[in-house]
Parts: C-alpha cells; sequence; structure tokens
C-alpha cells in the first residue's frame, strides 16, 4: 500500500499500477512502447508515425511544386516520374496522415479521460490498429523502391487496371489501412456508448467526442466500400476479371462510383474531428460556454449521415444523368447547411467573449478563415453550371487543400497545442508558438 505524500491519501495495490502521474516513464524500454497498451503511449506512437509520413508526402509535394518552376523538366527525369511523385503526395498525406490523424492521435489520448474511463473499450484492439497502420504505410513505400505508383490517388480506372506501376502493393496498403480504420471507428463508438462516466449523459459530453463519434459511424460503415473496391480492382489486375475495364466488358464509371461513396464521406472523417477541437478552443480561450451545444452536437451527426448521399457530385462530368446530377447539386447544398451552423455556433461563442490570443485559439482563427474559403468554393463546385468548367483544375486543388490541409491539419496543431501540457507534462513557449501559427498561416 503506498501513500501520496502530504494528502493522507493511500493507494490500494491493485490500483496501483493505474498511477498515470507520469505515463511516459511508467515503464522503460522500447519494447514497453512497441507493446503498451495504454492509450496515451499509442495516442504517441500515431503522433511519430503520422508525423514521419507527413513529412515524407510533404517531401513529394515539394518536388511536384519544384517541377513548376519552368515549363520543361526540373527536378523529374521524365513525365511518368512527376505522376509518381504527384501519386504518392496524394495517396500518403491522404491515407497515411489526414484519415487518421485527429482521431489516432487526439482522439486516443483524450477520449476515455473526457469520459472519466482509464482506457479505450478494447486496448488490444487498439494496438493492433496502430501496428496495421503502420503495416498499410510500408506497403506504400515499398512501392518507391519497386518503381512507385502513377496513377493518381484516386486510383481511377481503366488506367490503374493496366499500368506497369505497382497498383496491386499500394491497393494492399490501402487496404490494410482501412482495416486500421474501421478497427479505430469500432472503438471509439463502443467507449462511448459504454464506457462514460456516471451521470454523463450524450448532452454532457464534449462537442469533440460527438465529432469522434460521427466520424466513428462514416469509418465503420463507409471503409468497406472501398475495401471491397481495391479487392475487386487487385482481382482484375491479378485475374484478368472484367470488372472495372470496358476492354474486358467492365465498367470503369463503376470504379468511380464505389470510389466516391466512400472517399467523399472520408472527407468528414477528415473534418469532423476538426470540427470538435474547434468546438473546444472557441469556448475555452473566449471564456464562454459554447453558443447551441445540442445544434453542433446534432449538426455533426447530420454531417456524418448527408456525407452518404453526396458522392456524385464527383462525377457530374462522368455519364451521370442530368436528373441525377441535380439531385446530387440539391444534396451537396443541403450539406452546406449543418457546417454553416456549426460555423455561425463558433462566432455566437466568441461575440463579446473575453477572447485570449494563445497559440490553439490562433490556430481557430486560422481554422475558421481557411474553412471558410474552402466552404464556399464548395459551392460553385456543387453547382452544375460552374463544375462542368472547374473540374479537373487547381480550383479542385484550391478547395480540397484549403477544406483538408488548412482546416484538418490547423485543427491538429491547434489541439497539440492545447492538450500539448496534458500529454507531455510541460508548457511550451507561447512566444515561439504564436510566431509558429504565423508563419503557418502565411505559408
Amino acid at each position: 500500500m503506498t501513500s501520496i505524500p502530504g494528502t493522507g491519501t493511500e493507494i490500494l495495490p491493485e490500483h496501483e499500477e493505474h498511477d498515470e502521474r507520469n505515463y511516459l516513464k511508467a515503464a522503460r524500454g522500447l519494447k514497453s512502447w512497441l507493446l503498451t497498451l495504454d492509450h496515451k503511449r499509442i495516442a504517441i506512437l500515431y503522433l511519430i508515425g503520422i508525423s514521419s509520413a507527413f513529412l515524407l508526402g510533404g517531401i513529394f509535394a515539394l518536388l511536384v511544386r519544384m517541377e513548376h518552376w519552368t515549363p520543361g523538366a526540373t527536378v523529374t527525369e521524365s513525365a511518368d516520374t512527376y505522376n509518381q511523385y504527384f501519386t504518392l503526395h496524394g495517396a500518403i498525406m491522404t491515407f497515411l496522415v489526414l484519415v487518421p490523424s485527429i482521431p489516432a492521435i487526439l482522439g486516443n489520448f483524450v477520449l476515455p479521460m473526457m469520459i472519466g474511463a482509464k482506457d479505450v473499450a478494447f486496448p488490444r484492439l487498439n494496438l493492433l490498429s496502430f501496428w496495421l497502420w503502420v503495416l498499410g504505410a510500408l506497403f506504400f513505400v515499398t512501392t518507391l523502391h519497386f518503381g512507385g505508383i502513377d496513377t493518381g490517388w484516386t486510383f481511377y480506372t481503366p488506367y490503374s487496371t493496366t499500368t506497369v506501376t505497382k497498383v496491386a502493393l499500394a491497393g494492399l496498403g490501402a487496404f490494410i489501412l482501412g482495416f486500421s480504420s474501421i478497427l479505430t471507428g469500432l472503438n471509439f463508438l463502443v467507449t462511448i456508448h459504454k464506457m462514460r462516466a456516471p451521470g454523463m449523459g450524450w448532452f454532457k459530453m464534449p462537442l469533440f467526442l460527438w465529432g469522434l463519434y460521427a466520424t466513428a459511424i462514416i469509418q465503420i460503415v463507409a471503409t468497406p466500400v472501398i475495401g471491397i473496391t481495391l479487392l475487386l480492382l487487385f482481382v482484375e489486375r491479378t485475374l484478368g476479371f472484367g470488372i472495372f475495364d470496358p476492354k474486358l466488358g467492365g465498367d470503369p464509371v463503376l470504379f468511380q462510383h464505389f470510389f466516391w461513396f466512400y472517399s467523399h464521406p472520408v472527407v468528414y472523417v477528415m473534418i469532423l474531428p476538426g470540427m470538435g477541437i474547434m468546438s473546444e478552443l472557441v469556448s475555452i480561450y473566449s471564456r464562454k460556454h459554447i453558443f447551441g451545444y445540442k445544434f453542433i452536437a446534432w449538426s455533426s451527426i447530420a454531417i456524418a449521415l448527408f456525407g452518404f448521399v453526396v458522392w456524385g457530385h464527383h462525377m457530374f462530368v462522368s455519364t451521370q444523368s442530368a436528373l441525377m446530377s441535380t439531385v446530387f447539386s440539391l444534396l451537396t447544398f443541403s450539406v452546406s447547411i449543418p457546417s454553416a451552423i456549426k460555423v455561425f455556433n463558433w462566432l455566437a461563442t466568441m461575440y463579446k467573449g473575453s477572447i485570449r490570443l494563445t497559440t490553439p485559439m490562433l490556430y481557430a482563427l486560422m481554422f475558421l478563415f481557411l474553412f471558410g474559403i474552402g466552404g464556399l468554393t464548395g459551392l460553385f463546385l456543387g453547382t452544375l453550371s460552374t463544375d462542368m468548367h472547374l473540374h479537373d483544375t487547381y480550383f479542385i486543388v484550391a478547395h480540397f487543400h484549403y477544406t483538408m490541409m488548412g482546416s484538418t491539419l490547423i485543427a491538429l496543431i491547434g489541439g497539440i497545442f492545447h492538450w500539448w501540457p496534458k500529454m507531455f507534462g510541460r508548457l511550451y513557449n507561447e512566444t515561439w508558438g504564436r510566431i509558429g501559427a504565423i508563419l503557418t498561416f502565411i505559408g
């Protein structure tokens, strides 16, 4: 039996192992980290892994931008090499960084603490999810050695069924990453349902948890679709079945339907947790209770559900009927309503608040500005008459990056700064944090 100095409180032997005053040093050695079941340590492992993937994806982005300096070849040997850089940048940033980042890092770390639980519902499943992520990442990195992939991050058929690059290897990596995503979503869903502290009803949960809950729904429902699609692509490439290749009697548009049925909801896997972080930051650093709690909570669920019925707006130029395109266009405008509700309530929370311009709050303000641009450009792309001309242009690239990097990544960094003392037991330098935030915004 151990006593806590100065308190007169004693810890029973069976509870001594849960003394979490310093999880970073609770057990030493590399093995204790690699086989840990502690949700906080797993979050740190994800932070290290995802940061490494982000660095690799950023290198490919830099190579792509350097190639644009001159009309001819600048840093790449051929157009095919450029296509490989472009593809690896998109695939790594999407599947290895943006999709898992906030749930895997901040969700893993703070979710159990926010609901009063000692850990997630299935700690071993949590560790398995991490190692599946590592395995999937290794398959992506391995393609670099064997010639890369040049299909674009969407793996569009029929090119992906005929190219000589290692599509099957990268597809297998994405398939494994899908299992990691599903298991994480399942773990979070069960944890929120079954392990909330007594007295914590649904509408007493922090709004970050509502974002994670809505995200988990998408991960569980949508991810199997892309898994099956990649499996069919693998079967077609290896066995020659005519599923997507028109030369073999397949339909390439079917691949697009399958792909975007997953890939539009997965946009909200990236952004919904970031919106949850925004709700926390705006309230805390405005020193006010969040305005419209229930509206923000239900809007997260609405976004998750609406996200499953708007995939067709990616296919306005893909032989889709005029009627279906019109329906998808209307649904696309509908999904903007719950997003607008969130933005309105964040602004209302800040109104007449005692705002502290700390580093996390600077990132929150940055999120509002960049997400506003990303959302408004999305309305142009949801309109049939403009999307027909803007499809496959830099306008699409800008919209996607404002929404994903300018929102998801910004929310992740803001959340890390906010929970930094909880994660590492020390304060960051506020001056350098603000300078970094300003430089990030300028960049």
